[in-house]
């Protein structure tokens, strides 16, 4: 027979998580210089990837166009089947 879930364990788990939250939204919403270092790098770290998801939206097929192997030979575009031999 199956034992039912134990929910003493996945209370702990939510207890702790909030508890977490709480702890994080006290530090936010002090103003020491580790948490106005904090929000410069989160709000570093956001602007960031928002400006690369931009360009990449703008400029993406671009930049795989000029990477895209043209022809037909092969699996992967205009690459051999075989090694190029070279002498040297």
């Amino acid at each position: 027979m199956e034992e039912p879930w134990d929910f003493e364990f996945l209370s702990r788990i939510v207890d702790g998580f909030v508890s977490f939250l709480s702890e994080f939204v006290d530090d936010w919403l002090a103003n020491d210089m580790r948490v106005s270092i904090f929000k410069i790098l989160f709000s570093w770290l956001v602007v960031s990837l928002i400006a690369i998801h931009f360009a990449w939206k703008f400029y993406g097929n671009t930049v795989n166009d000029m990477y895209y192997r043209q022809g037909t030979g092969g699996k992967n575009g205009g690459t051999p089947d075989t090694a190029p031999h070279r002498s040297g």
